[in-house]
């Protein structure tokens, strides 16, 4: 469904982004941002998905800075080169990234944004600093504690699970109570529990989330 396309933010060279369009009037855009495997098959399919349900949905490169093209699987080698490229982003130009993806997708209306693991800290941050979002959803973002102090301008919700090593659930429930207008979902599952490649996936909770994000974008988005 989706293809790819040329986007061109501020402060550096063109990345690709995936762009799926939903078949006639989009009820809306959405801005999908990646793990720390790049654009692969599984963000394209959610991509995808979102178009299906009407959205012309939006997943920018975000790596091509580092590496162009970056697109791995879920074994220990491909985690650890995505760990190693995470460390060479400038996170200034992510956010620049990402601005460039929201222009694109407000062809579609009111723009909302998702990210994964990575990409929900980077949809945490962008709702609380981004101009051009009418909505926010974030996945088990491992850096999300520790900018819990930022305040999201637009109405946001977020995804954890109760098994997940790499984020303490205590922290989780720190978060949600300093944030009382945050949803704040915690599952019976490990980290990455939405992605169906991964061994932590999680069928029912991945079910929960991705009907409990179509609400909340239908909410805020149309």
């Amino acid at each position: 469904m989706g293809h790819w396309i040329e986007l061109k933010p501020d402060g550096a060279g063109p990345i690709r982004g995936w762009r799926a369009d939903p078949v006639g009037r989009p009820r809306s855009g959405i801005v999908v941002i990646q793990e720390i495997f790049g654009v692969n098959a599984h963000i394209r399919a959610v991509t995808d998905r979102f178009a299906v349900d009407g959205y012309l949905a939006i997943a920018p490169a975000v790596f091509d800075h580092v590496e162009k093209g970056f697109d791995v699987g879920y074994d220990p080698e491909s985690r650890e080169r995505g760990i190693a490229v995470v460390g060479k982003i400038d996170r200034e130009q992510t956010m620049r990234d990402v601005a460039a993806a929201i222009d694109v997708a407000k062809e579609g209306g009111k723009v909302g944004i998702v990210g994964y693991c990575f990409g929900g800290s980077i949809a945490w941050a962008a709702a609380c600093t981004l101009a051009g979002l009418s909505a926010a959803v974030g996945y088990y973002g491992g850096q999300i504690l520790a900018i819990k102090d930022m305040q999201p301008r637009v109405p946001t919700m977020l995804h954890f699970g109760e098994k997940d090593q790499h984020i303490p659930i205590a922290g989780v429930r720190e978060f949600a109570a300093l944030h009382p207008d945050v949803p704040v979902h915690i599952y019976p599952a490990d980290h990455g529990f939405n992605c169906d490649q991964r061994e932590s996936f999680d069928a029912p909770s991945a079910a929960l989330a991705w009907t409990r994000t179509l609400e909340f974008f239908r909410k805020h988005l149309g």
